[in-house]
């Protein structure tokens, strides 16, 4: 066990027997080994020296069987521990010869029964929240509950009205950024984004979660030759490849579940900060270019232009 303690149903007595006759189990099982290293030794003719090994051999294979025996009986007389710990195979583990350097069993109970207590604490803890009232009295609510603006929906089904009404004032907003909203799939949102005449962003929505952004160049071609927008192809420029990966990367930054459109908002306004892509100076390095590129990476809370090498 962890603490080094024996449940009540181990016989003590027979548990210290049974030790003792476990050494002399391997006491018997070493003369075995011995006698067979041995051989015939000592005799003179060979067929002394085979009579006396066979009857030592003999002798040993006996003792052997005997403190089997002895140990088997003692085995039933210990009595079993209870069965406290439903730990499964990771009971083997107790069974490693090399205990005392890797103690991995004893550390596995100990951390099962903090998980008990934690779960049973937590128990408690939650039927006493439960007990107590969050709600406020109508005296405590007042006038300004009716001032306060209607809660916003969270779920991840948004009716696509919401929706529209969202990217309508994002895309008022930001001048320079022009919102195209279109529902080629359903009631999934596409949207391509136009920054000035810097680079289009192809936008795609589940509801009002953003899933998936590709980047590409003001003048390539976003749209597949059935007319519908290619969300699948990349840029055929590094810089908006690297643009692309920021973005992705922006999307994992910017997450807020519960309110959908404050995320949407945030990812636009981070967005609008490539309008100065090809303008801005790095913020460390001072430089323009640097391989051939511009600052692609922007700062997620002071949207500042830097290398992908000097943001590190």
């Amino acid at each position: 066990m962890a603490d080094g303690a024996l449940s009540p149903g181990v016989n003590l007595e027979a548990f210290s027997q049974a030790i003792a006759a476990i050494q002399a189990l391997r006491s018997s099982v070493t003369r075995v080994f011995d006698c067979l290293k041995d051989g015939m030794r000592n005799k003179e003719t060979l067929e002394g020296r085979e009579k006396g090994f066979v009857a030592t051999f003999q002798e040993s294979l006996h003792s052997v069987s005997r403190d089997l025996g002895e140990l088997e009986r003692l085995s039933n007389l210990v009595g079993k521990p209870s069965e406290n710990h439903p730990l499964h195979n990771s009971g083997l583990l107790s069974l490693d010869p090399v205990q005392d350097k890797t103690p991995l069993y004893s550390q596995l109970l100990q951390a099962y029964k903090w998980s008990n207590k934690l779960q049973y604490h937590a128990g408690l803890a939650s039927g006493l929240l439960n007990q107590q009232s969050l709600k406020r009295s109508a005296n405590q609510m007042g006038v300004s509950a009716k001032r306060r603006p209607k809660a916003q929906p969270t779920t991840l089904v948004l009716p696509p009205q919401y929706v529209d009404d969202v990217i309508s004032r994002i895309d008022r907003m930001f001048p320079e950024m022009s919102i195209q909203l279109s529902r080629p799939n359903g009631t999934s949102a596409m949207l391509l984004v136009t920054l000035g005449k810097v680079l289009k962003v192809i936008v795609v929505m589940r509801s009002l979660f953003i899933d998936r952004t590709i980047v590409k160049g003001y003048n390539e071609n976003v749209y597949t030759e059935d007319g519908k927008l290619d969300i699948w192809s990349k840029s055929n420029y590094q810089v908006f490849q690297k643009v692309t990966d920021h973005a992705t990367t922006a999307l994992l930054h910017y997450q807020l579940p519960q309110m959908p459109d404050v995320v949407v908002r945030s990812f636009m306004t981070w967005l609008r900060s490539y309008i100065k892509l090809f303008q801005a100076p790095c913020q460390r390095c001072g430089k323009f270019l640097q391989d051939g590129l511009p600052p692609t990476w922007r700062d997620f809370r002071t949207l500042e232009a830097f290398h992908d090498t000097c943001r590190q």
